[in-house]
């Protein structure tokens, strides 16, 4: 069985750590937003998934708040309802009416990018998966026509690269 946060006794956590653990027991699931700076891009990540939908976090970079908690939304009810994302695969299932691509991120980015789930889960051990989405004319990061304006808005989280993240 899993040992995460919601294991730990209430008053052995401080004011921010008993409101996320909260959220997760009364949403099942928690939406991190993480502003863009100097170091970085805006992304969003969630917490829960794993413990309560038997399903991989999700981590989207470059998206407006409202937009990857509502892409996070859906897909945390699909894993309720059983629907998983595959890896390294291609899905219809993130955005409305924009195609994305799912890969797993390596466990050495936790540290820099998935804080308040590693407070969590206590550590690094659950799965993460980033959703990647192409420019305005449907190309992707690692594509030859890519929209250089859109570079920098997702960082390859991947233990090989995405070319070769495909290949797998």
């Amino acid at each position: 069985m899993k040992t995460t946060a919601l294991d730990t006794p209430h008053e052995e956590l401080d004011q921010a750590e008993q409101n996320f653990v909260a959220q997760i027991r009364e949403h099942g699931w928690f939406d991190t937003h993480v502003f863009a700076d100097a170091e970085g891009p805006s992304f969003n990540y969630s917490t829960g998934f794993w413990i309560t939908a038997n399903h991989p976090e999700i981590i989207v970079f470059g998206l407006k708040r409202e937009i990857a908690h509502g892409v996070l939304w859906g897909l945390y009810r699909e894993a309720k309802n059983g629907s998983q994302l595959l890896p390294h695969a291609r899905t219809e299932r993130a955005f409305a009416k924009l195609s994305a691509y799912v890969f797993p991120v390596s466990k050495s980015y936790y540290r820099e990018f998935l804080g308040w789930s590693r407070f969590f889960y206590r550590g690094d051990d659950f799965p993460c998966l980033q959703i990647v989405w192409p420019d305005r004319q449907g190309v992707f990061p690692w594509e030859d026509d890519f929209d250089h304006a859109f570079e920098g808005h997702q960082p390859d989280l991947t233990e090989l690269g995405w070319r070769l993240s495909l290949q797998v």
